[in-house]
Formats: C-alpha cells, structure tokens, sequence
C-alpha cells in the first residue's frame, strides 16, 4: 500500500513538474499548457503509453490533465466500438461527464461564497 502512494506521488509530481516547467521556462499561456497536457493525454492513450502508466501509478497518473485526456480518448474508442462513428462524438463527454459536471458544481459553489470580481 505504501508504494501505491509512493508511485502514484511520484508520477503525479513529475507531470506537476513538467506543468511547473512550462509556465516558468515558455511563454506558452497557462490555457495553452492545459490543452497541451489534455492533448498529450490523449496522443499517449492512442499509443498505448498511457494506459500501463495508469496501470502503475493510479491516482498519480489520472488525476492530472493528462488523465483527462486519456478518459476522454479511452470514452471515445469504447463508444466507436458499440455504436459506430457516432461514438467519436458521444464518447467523450458520457466518459467524462461526472469529472465535468463535479468541475462546474464546486466551481459555482466557490464562486456563490467567495464573491468572485472581474481584475
């Protein structure tokens, strides 16, 4: 159990990591670097590289963009192979939808106690 949370850490911090680099070393805006990590997931999922990844790190592996990328390709290949070309449309989102809806709850609960303001 200890090493599941070693390596899921691990991986996790070295995906952070790169993140961290991105912003602090490109003029890549931060936007730009989050579709790069949702896009990255998704190429390593069609290549067969990130599945085994989150096979050994768990959490550390699917909690980051990159995971979501990765859902988000693994949704679309399920959906293609039971409905068709339709799937390629539909997939994503359905495999997706509980990460999106609990983004778009927590984030107008912060914003209905915190009073968000325009800069």
């Amino acid at each position: 159990m200890f090493w599941m949370y070693v390596k899921a850490f691990a991986v996790g911090g070295l995906l952070c990591a790169v993140g961290e680099l991105l912003v602090l070393r490109t003029r890549l805006t931060p936007a730009r670097i989050l579709v790069l990590f949702i896009l990255t997931g998704v190429t390593l999922s069609a290549l067969g590289i990130y599945g085994p990844l989150v096979e050994f790190a768990g959490a550390g592996a699917t909690v980051p963009l990159t995971g979501f990328g990765h859902a988000l390709s693994q949704g679309v290949m399920r959906a293609v192979e039971e409905i068709g070309i339709l799937g390629a449309f539909t997939g994503g989102l359905s495999a997706t939808a509980g990460g999106i809806a609990a983004a778009i709850l927590f984030g107008a609960l912060v914003a209905l106690v915190f009073q968000p303001r325009a800069k």
